[in-house]
């Protein structure tokens, strides 16, 4: 099992958000993961927050080993070809260790104060599939002629190739079954979802089923959950779930006691689960 650590990118200073970065690294945990947004999501005030894609063009310079993501790249924040070139650079900048994980977006307050088009779920959710089809399509290197529902290409192409071939990881995160699981089924190569092994049981199958119908095994999806490390003795119980249930990646939550209890999870909760 592999684990990430969140590190809750907001409201802090950018020193400190890279002593957090660094100290994941230094810990052993698989990668680090930031969040898309432009503003706090909670607490009171304006509060500090760096733009998602441009931190982990900057974090690649400052790490070595740990692999970088957002939880989640929104779909209406970029043209999905601005992003296709943003994703290749900062693979190229980290040497291959871009983890891209991408939603339709749900922050509607920050879209309305900003400026940004915020447009019913139905054609966010089309957006998604246009910007899967055309990252996917663009990071081949090859031209790229693509009639989608929102956004189209004509003749396009972007070069460099991704550093990983075929292409960075795609994680796709969510449980809804109507539009969700079936971009799942066809394109993650991880899937992310909150809640607990019981009460993803039934998406888990019926993203399996899908995969299945879209030519894919159910085994080619990665499942990855989230773990919190507030109480060390639940999370003990908690991760013995997630590993029974056949989760393979847990993205952990930075916890209030910060560093010490980040620390103490990899100290003497680790080691139980590899000797356990």
């Amino acid at each position: 099992m592999r684990f990430g650590l969140d590190v809750a990118q907001q409201r802090m200073t950018w020193d400190e958000l890279v002593r957090r970065v660094q100290l994941a690294e230094e810990l052993g945990f698989d990668g680090v993961w930031g969040f898309d947004h432009f503003q706090p999501m909670y607490g009171d005030g304006p509060g500090e927050t760096f733009e998602g894609m441009t931190t982990l063009a900057a974090l690649a310079s400052l790490t070595e080993r740990v692999r970088l993501g957002l939880l989640v790249t929104g779909a209406t924040y970029r043209h999905p070809s601005v992003l296709a070139a943003q994703a290749i650079t900062i693979d190229h900048a980290s040497h291959g260790r871009l983890e891209l994980s991408l939603g339709a977006a749900w922050y509607d307050k920050e879209h309305h104060e900003l400026g940004i088009p915020f447009p019913p779920t139905g054609t966010r959710f089309d957006l998604l599939e246009d910007t899967l089809e055309i990252v996917t399509r663009l990071f081949t290197g090859e031209e790229v002629s693509y009639e989608g529902k929102v956004v189209s290409l004509r003749d396009a192409r972007l070069r460099p190739v991704p550093v990983q071939q075929p292409r960075p990881p795609i994680w796709i995160g969510g449980t809804g079954p109507k539009r969700t699981l079936p971009i799942a089924a066809r394109y993650a190569d991880v899937w992310h979802a909150f809640g607990t092994p019981k009460t993803l049981h039934d998406a888990g199958q019926r993203l399996d089923e899908l995969a299945m119908e879209a030519g894919r095994q159910p085994s080619d999806i990665v499942r990855a959950g989230s773990l919190s490390l507030e109480d060390l003795d639940k999370t003990r119980k908690h991760l013995a779930g997630w590993q029974e249930a056949g989760f393979g990646y847990l993205v952990c939550g930075w916890p209030d006691a910060g560093d010490r209890q980040v620390e103490a999870f990899v100290r003497d909760v680790l080691p139980e689960l590899t000797t356990g």
